[in-house]
Parts: structure tokens; sequence; C-alpha cells
């Protein structure tokens, strides 16, 4: 697991962005880890837990704004039902 604060106040800085979003539709998100792989980890809260959409929402939203502030994250994935 990856613990450099810099790098995980990045990916919390870029959830910061998108939260709104997910706020607005009665959900929110959290980070769980970066994984020695560059693997995010995010848990779905609220809404966003078992929205229809929400596999769009993880892949189109917060991993491309993840990725704009961090190219090296090879994905992220949501370990909500895990």
């Amino acid at each position: 697991m990856i613990t450099d604060k810099l790098t995980l106040e990045k990916i919390e800085g870029a959830l910061q962005n998108i939260r709104p979003y997910l706020e607005a539709d009665g959900g929110d998100i959290t980070l769980v880890e970066l994984t020695d792989d560059w693997v995010v980890k995010v848990k779905l809260l609220g809404a966003c837990g078992d929205c229809s959409v929400s596999m769009m929402t993880l892949k189109n939203g917060v991993e491309t704004a993840i990725k704009s502030v961090l190219p090296q994250v090879k994905e992220v994935i949501d370990v909500t039902s895990l």
C-alpha cells in the first residue's frame, strides 16, 4: 500500500473536485487505499452505492479525475460490496 502523503493528497483533491456532483445525487465517495501497483480503491457511499450508473460514474468521472492528477494510476475500483 502506498502511503506517500503528497500522492494521497492528490487523490483526495481529485475526489473533492467531483464530490459535489456525487452529493447532488445523494451519494459520496471515500478513498480506501492506493495499492503498490497503483490501483486506487474507493468506496461509493449513499445513493452511489447502489446506483445503476455507478460503474460509469466510477470510470468516466472518478477514474478520469484521478488519472488527470496522477497519470501512473492504472485503474480505480469500487470496493463497496467487497
